[in-house]
């Protein structure tokens, strides 16, 4: 069902529906279309700021968005990748649906004239973005997507005109600051600003790359290490999996102790390297006079593995792989709705819609995310979703494909290429770090069968079988994945 809340006064929806703790100044705030703030980062898994309760990561600028907005504890990715899971956070869109990824053909024209920029350009909002785009798109389509587009890839250190070395963060921190501080007086605008951090600069043995303000963080750390990381848990795994990218990757970074401990602390400096651009970015918002009318969202396109079950990166149905962090500031919320922590399933489908829903902007009809703004204003929809369909679908020989369900206590997976197939259940309530495949087990038999008959029916929704549709290429290196 898509709740699209056309023609509602989102000041009604937020604010003049709930009297007690209502800003001063609300009634002239909610007269005006809201700016819009979409920060995104790449690779950063759920747990990795301090509101999530990891004791060593410092991130004091994202943990003041979650005390002063709504934090969404399980915020998933439909699929783990780059590529499809930012073609679905613009479109609202199931990987099966928009047909992108890596090695495929560009996003059609047709998908990305409904994406949230372009609608909300079309309605008026001056649309800007900055950072990493992650998708290919036809020809013309950021015209008719940005009227300031800003796009940037690492390295993470890039010499400046005179010769001095500046951190990719703080280049994307100067761009999004330079659109904010040319803001036309009267017109909202939706801003979308896509940090490259935390992402690994995958062709440098260092991997982590932060800016030398955060070269003193965590030197005295110890980073505990995954109950999943032995040697004996891998083995256990299918050997597609342990012959996969993830384990070349894993090799990189995690495959020694000092290592591991050197690279997670390399990972966490460059997420601290986002907290203090976040800070950057708030004050120019106040400075401008913009602070008291612009929602900020903050997620990141997909999770990873920090050496849990042996691998590196993400791609899997895993919960390090697919969890994600969301917080969702909006200043014109009444105060009692603020600083609450909410256990409803959100998804990266959901982030268009919901843009759109606090412009007041229809949702096209075509869209599979939901809108996120009734539970924003303090609702919990009887008919709210309680499982997803996950899908991976890149053609390659390393990253085995997958498709399955997460339900609010349950994991399977297919690998639906594998002969014979190979299918995998964890009830993850109970199993948190997924050890116990309960597949084989007539115990779960049935639940088994629910789970398979679900992942086909949602899958037969969004698009029916898989259906290749890469681009054949010569064999090369996987980079930047």
């Amino acid at each position: 069902m898509n709740m699209t809340f056309r023609g509602v006064s989102l000041g009604i929806i937020l604010l003049v529906s709930i009297t007690p703790g209502m800003a001063e100044g609300a009634e002239t705030a909610s007269a005006k279309r809201p700016n819009l703030l979409f920060l995104l980062t790449d690779d950063q898994r759920w747990d990795a700021m301090g509101c999530a309760d990891n004791p060593i990561i410092r991130t004091p600028n994202m943990d003041a968005l979650a005390a002063e907005g709504i934090r969404f504890r399980n915020m998933f990715v439909t699929t783990s990748i780059c590529a499809a899971s930012r073609a679905s956070i613009f479109t609202g869109l199931y990987e099966r649906t928009h047909r992108y990824t890596f090695d495929t053909p560009p996003l059609a024209s047709r998908v990305t004239d409904n994406s949230y920029p372009a609608l909300l350009k079309r309605a008026g909002y001056r649309t800007g973005f900055v950072g990493k785009f992650g998708v290919k798109v036809a020809p013309g389509s950021t015209a008719r997507m940005f009227d300031y587009f800003a796009p940037l890839t690492p390295p993470f250190f890039k010499k400046q005109p005179d010769g001095t070395l500046r951190h990719l963060t703080d280049i994307e921190t100067d761009k999004a600051n330079t659109f904010l501080a040319s803001a036309p007086p009267g017109q909202p605008f939706c801003l979308s600003v896509s940090f490259n951090a935390p992402h690994a600069e995958d062709d440098d043995p260092k991997q982590y790359f932060w800016p030398r303000t955060c070269d003193a963080l965590y030197q005295d750390a110890v980073i505990p290490v995954p109950k999943t990381m032995s040697e004996a848990f891998f083995n256990a795994q299918p050997e597609f999996l342990r012959n996969s990218e993830s384990r070349i990757r894993f090799n990189w970074r995690f495959n020694e102790p000092r290592k591991h401990q050197e690279m997670v602390k390399g990972y966490y400096r460059m997420i601290s390297g986002v907290d203090l651009a976040i800070q950057r970015i708030r004050a120019e918002l106040e400075k401008r006079g913009l602070a008291d009318n612009t929602v900020i969202v903050f997620t990141s396109d997909n999770g990873y593995f920090l050496g849990e079950r042996g691998f590196a990166d993400k791609w899997y149905i895993y919960e390090h792989s697919i969890r994600v962090p969301l917080i969702v500031y909006d200043p014109r919320l009444a105060k009692p709705l603020r600083g609450r922590v909410v256990d409803l399933m959100a998804l990266n489908v959901d982030l268009a819609p919901t843009l759109l829903a606090l412009a007041d902007v229809e949702v096209p009809p075509q869209t599979q995310g939901r809108s996120l703004l009734p539970i924003l204003a303090g609702q919990t929809p009887q008919d709210w979703r309680k499982d997803f369909f996950y899908e991976h679908l890149l053609h390659n020989p390393l990253i085995p494909k997958s498709e399955g369900v997460r339900t609010n206590q349950w994991t399977y997976v297919r690998w639906f290429e594998q002969k014979p197939l190979v299918e995998e259940l964890y009830d993850h309530e109970a199993d948190f770090d997924e050890i116990h495949n309960l597949a084989g087990n007539p115990k779960y038999a049935e639940i088994f069968q629910q789970l398979r008959q679900r992942t086909n029916e949602l899958r037969d929704q969004y698009g029916g079988p898989y259906v290749p549709n890469h681009i054949p290429k010569r064999t090369r290196k996987l980079d930047k994945r």
